[in-house]
């Protein structure tokens, strides 16, 4: 009698093991798969913000469309950028990223954008919530009208489109 209830004992201690031995497995799977899943979340965000970056440079509130001739992609009028930084409260989480800034690649500006100094700056930022984030960049042409000896233009020229968006906690 002593030794049957020395092997239901065993049985039942043996069973206890292989239950805490297969939740143990199966938080460790699980474990994996939650940092997985973290993983493919932040790289469908980055993708989003790459697709989100080229379609903002021909968006209607930023492109050229045919005020300088001929339909172009990728061209960012100089003139509605300037006009957007006093409205970029408005379109703040319009597009979800938390930074949007224009750089244009002319090593001798200098400065923030601003109407006192248009169109002599650098760098016109539209929103900047923080300095953190993840940074993807394009190049683009920005355009504006000019004048010379009093004879309207259009000068177009290279710069950088920067956006910013946070990472997933």
């Amino acid at each position: 009698m002593v030794k049957a209830q020395m092997k239901i004992q065993q049985t039942a201690f043996m069973l206890i093991a292989l239950t805490i031995f297969f939740v143990l497995v199966a938080l460790f799977v699980l474990s994996i798969r939650v940092a997985n899943l973290k993983q493919e979340a932040e790289s469908l965000k980055e993708e989003t913000a790459r697709n989100l970056l080229g379609k903002i440079a021909n968006s209607p509130e930023f492109s050229c469309g045919t005020s300088f001739g001929d339909q172009m992609t990728n061209c960012v009028d100089f003139d509605k950028l300037l006009i957007l930084k006093s409205k970029s409260a408005e379109y703040k989480n319009f597009w979800g990223i938390s930074q949007l800034e224009v750089i244009r690649l002319d090593p001798s500006l200098q400065g923030e954008c601003f109407s006192g100094n248009y169109p002599d700056c650098k760098t016109l930022s539209l929103f900047q919530d923080s300095e953190e984030g993840i940074y993807l960049e394009t190049f683009i042409s920005l355009c504006r009208r000019d004048s010379y000896q009093e004879e309207p233009y259009d000068k177009c020229e290279v710069a950088k489109m920067l956006i910013s968006y946070e990472t997933i906690n």
